[in-house]
C-alpha cells in the first residue's frame, strides 16, 4: 500500500513538472535583488513553481517583508538561509528559524529538471514527521552552496531519489554532469521545493556560508538583507506609476 501511493505520487509530481515545462517556463523569468551587508545577490525565479515565485514577489513588492531580516543559519559546503522574521529584532545569539507566516505553500518539485545545483534557491520548510506533504515555509528560504560531488555522494542522492520515487524519477545524466562540476546538494532533491537561482552574487553567498556562526550555526556577526528588490516582475503586475495630480482653476474670490 505504501508503495502503491509513493509511486501514484511520483507519477503525479513528474506529470506536473512536465506540464509546467512545456508552458510558463518559456516566459522571461522575473528577477529580485537582494542588497546584504557583505553585498549583493541576484536572483531569478522559475516559472515553473509560480506559487513559490509568486509568494516571494508579493511578499517583496508588497510587504518589503524581507528588508532587515539576518541570515540566521548558515553552514559551510552547505547552504545560507534567511526569512525568519524574528530575526529583524532578534539580539545576539537567539536561536532563530522556528517563525514565518501563518501559512504554507504546496510542494512544487519539478524533478529531473529542476534540482539542488549550486546557486539554486529553495523553500525552507517543517520535517516529515509534521510535515509529510512537504509544504514549503510561506518566507524561509535558503541558498544553497553545496560542494561538489564524488560518486560516493551522488549515490546518497540516487538512493533518496529511489525511497521518494521507487524507480520513477532517477537521477539525471545532466544532474551528474552539474553535480560533479558545478556542484550542489544532491540528497535533498525530491525533499523541498526549488524555485529559483542565484545568477549574479555567487561569490557572496561564498562569503557568508564561511562566516564564523556559533552551535545553532548563526552567524556571530550579523549578515542582514539590506533591501531586497523585484528588477524584473511577473508581466502585468508591475507598480503602475502614480498618476499626475491635475490642475484645477481657482475659483476668483468674491469681492
Amino acid at each position: 500500500m505504501k508503495k502503491t501511493l509513493i509511486s501514484t505520487l511520483a507519477l503525479l509530481m513528474a506529470a506536473l513538472g512536465a506540464k509546467a515545462q512545456t508552458a510558463p517556463a518559456t516566459a522571461q523569468r522575473p528577477e529580485v535583488l537582494i542588497e546584504t551587508t557583505m553585498g549583493n545577490i541576484r536572483l531569478q525565479l522559475y516559472n515553473e513553481t509560480p506559487q513559490h515565485r509568486d509568494n516571494f514577489l508579493k511578499l517583496i513588492r508588497t510587504h518589503h517583508f524581507y528588508d532587515s531580516l539576518l541570515f540566521h543559519r548558515v553552514i559551510p559546503d552547505f547552504m545560507i538561509q534567511a526569512g525568519d522574521p524574528r530575526s529583524k529584532h532578534a539580539p545576539a545569539g537567539e536561536l532563530l528559524g522556528n517563525t514565518s507566516l501563518d501559512y504554507t505553500l504546496p510542494a512544487e518539485i519539478r524533478l529531473p529538471q529542476i534540482f539542488h545545483k549550486r546557486g539554486a534557491l529553495a523553500a525552507a520548510r517543517e520535517g516529515d514527521k509534521t510535515n509529510p506533504e512537504r509544504r514549503s515555509s510561506s518566507t524561509q528560504f535558503y541558498i544553497v552552496y553545496g560542494k561538489v560531488c564524488d560518486e560516493t555522494t551522488l549515490e546518497r542522492g540516487r538512493q533518496n531519489l529511489r525511497q521518494l520515487f521507487g524507480d520513477s524519477i532517477t537521477m539525471s545524466p545532466e544532474m551528474e554532469r552539474v553535480y560533479t562540476t558545478l556542484g550542489g546538494t544532491p540528497h535533498l532533491d525530491g525533499a523541498y521545493t526549488v524555485f529559483g537561482e542565484v545568477t549574479e552574487g555567487m561569490d557572496v553567498v561564498e562569503k557568508i556560508q564561511a562566516v564564523e556562526r556559533d552551535a545553532n550555526d548563526r552567524p556571530l556577526t550579523d549578515v542582514r538583507i539590506v533591501r531586497a528588490t523585484i528588477t524584473r516582475d511577473v508581466p502585468g503586475m508591475e507598480p503602475r506609476p502614480k498618476a499626475t495630480p491635475k490642475r484645477t482653476k481657482r475659483m476668483a474670490r468674491r469681492r
